[in-house]
């Protein structure tokens, strides 16, 4: 029997959540087919140790580009904490790093000098007052429909920081600008974030990587979800039930038509709904499998590593204090040149070693995740983010192999800058195991279905449109359009997704309402 709805969303996660609660808000009927037994996606808070009681944020782990609009329109109750410290980054080698403290300008300053980079100091203003151009000027258009190349052009009205940003390799422009190797590096570390680049990418996928990391709220801003990122989807998870969606879990979709047939089985049934429209909030790669054609493998390029510690690590630099280093993104092996090599590295079939790494501390900034029993003795969280990792590394008959391999190295990366052995602090979980899980680009494959591990689900688009591209129907206006009429992206598919941002699924649900 086949049920008629208006809308059909292929995937549960944060986009498809934020889509249903706008559509189902206006009166349309949408069905929420989501294959897991929970809805969230990436977006989720797990128990990931057993006997531990702390709620991990297990895939995604900051949030940047969520606007206030869908926060304000869909009412949720989400709250995100702004974190004092941007980074620290040890020089390696050496007993000091460098420390960008946004409370403390002249501290900032005086940590430049101590690891011989005075002369950035000044330089680390002038970039970030560019970037705040460029986040000032194309975030507000994130939720409205694209602009033309030209437009956004316009918008930033100064060529300059567009040329550098936009048009040449964002790595020339860090290149200038800067003088000193880790300097450089932490800068470039936006550019690196789950794409495979060099330093200097002449295809430029560094340089839109680069521009979401920094535009995200017109700020730039990272923030940590209180409560988890499983807070951040239960609000969306809430505000799509109350619209009135119907959320189906455990409903694996296992075919599409272009004309809006939606084929799933739920437990031991087989389902058909047939929908004015699609969205599909999974990976364009998935979509076109589903609907039995052919697309692009895109490539992931990270390693996931959450650990859980008995007490934040000592440093070398016994002037920095751990909370103010963690309390930020720490960086680890992240230079310029060190970026460059890793990169060679993985293209010659090696893991980089040292691996460069970036770090988070979830419960410095929100200790709510984790149980009394496990603050009060100062454990805390670590999430560790590995760059320059491709899932070419990695296959099905050694992953578990390369598995090991990585954790060990992201271990090394980590022991050979901190003043003490990682290993010494992770605490056992409930049978007596180090609290450590390692994600590789096929396991997010495995449990997500992103297609080579890939976190945005492919390249990432501009946010804007090309002067001479078609903008002649609302799903190509508000770059959610497939190759098929009634099928739309809702998901980081869509030309402004990637990240937990809610875009794709505001965008795909401004295109139906748009086409009603």
């Amino acid at each position: 029997m086949t049920r008629s709805v208006d809308v059909a969303i292929v995937g549960g996660g944060h986009n498809a959540l934020t889509a249903a609660a706008y559509l189902a808000s206006a009166g349309k009927s949408v069905v929420v087919l989501e294959r897991l037994p929970a809805f969230g996606g990436a977006a989720v808070s797990a128990e990931a140790f057993p006997g531990v009681s702390a709620r991990l944020s297990r895939y995604s782990y900051l949030v940047s580009l969520l606007p206030p609009r869908i926060i304000r329109d869909l009412g949720l109750d989400i709250r995100l904490a702004r974190r004092r410290y941007s980074s620290y980054t040890p020089l390696p080698g050496s007993d000091t790093g460098l420390l960008v403290d946004t409370g403390d300008p002249a501290g900032t300053a005086a940590s430049f000098r101590a690891i011989g980079a005075g002369a950035d100091a000044a330089a680390w203003g002038g970039f970030s007052d560019a970037t705040s151009r460029l986040a000032r000027a194309l975030f507000p258009t994130v939720t409205e429909p694209l602009p033309t190349r030209s437009e956004a052009r316009r918008l930033l009205d100064d060529d300059a920081t567009w040329d550098a940003f936009i048009e040449r390799p964002v790595g020339r422009a860090i290149e200038a600008a800067f003088t000193h190797d880790l300097v450089r590096g932490v800068v470039a570390t936006d550019a690196l974030i789950g794409t495979f680049a060099p330093p200097i990418d002449p295809d430029l996928h560094g340089n839109r990587c680069f521009l979401y990391h920094v535009i995200g709220g017109g700020t730039g801003d990272w923030d940590v979800p209180v409560g988890g990122m499983g807070a951040v989807s239960g609000e969306l998870w809430r505000a799509a039930v109350e619209a009135g969606a119907e959320l189906v879990s455990d409903a694996e979709v296992t075919a599409l038509t272009p004309d809006g047939e939606v084929s799933y089985r739920h437990g031991d049934d087989e389902h058909r709904l047939a929908a004015r429209t699609v969205l599909s909030g999974v990976a364009p790669f998935e979509l076109a499998r589903l609907l039995g054609e052919t697309a692009p493998r895109p490539e992931g390029a990270q390693v996931k590593v959450n650990l859980l510690l008995k007490r934040l690590p000592r440093l070398r630099d016994a002037g920095v204090d751990p909370a103010a280093a963690f309390g930020g993104t720490f960086h680890a092996n992240e230079g310029w040149d060190r970026l460059g090599a890793s990169y060679a590295e993985a293209v010659a079939g090696r893991v980089p070693d040292p691996m460069p790494c970036e770090i988070y501390c979830h419960s410095l900034t929100d200790p709510s995740i984790l149980s009394p029993e496990l603050r009060a003795p100062g454990a805390h969280t670590l999430t560790v983010f590995a760059l320059q990792t491709p899932d070419r590394l990695v296959d099905a008959g050694s992953n578990d192999a390369r598995r090991a391999e990585f954790e060990a190295a992201v271990l090394r990366s980590l022991d050979a800058v901190l003043g003490e052995p990682l290993a010494d602090l992770v605490l056992n979980d409930g049978d007596g195991r180090p609290c450590i899980e390692t994600k590789t680009t096929l396991d997010l494959e495995h449990a997500l279905r992103m297609p080579g591990g890939n976190i945005f689900h492919g390249p990432l688009d501009w946010p804007f449109a090309e002067d001479d591209a078609p903008l002649d129907t609302p799903a190509r206006r508000w770059g959610v359009a497939t190759p098929h009429d009634r099928i739309l992206f809702c998901g980081s598919g869509a030309q402004r997704g990637g990240a937990v941002s809610g875009i794709g699924g505001h965008n795909a649900a401004m295109a139906v309402l748009e086409s009603a």
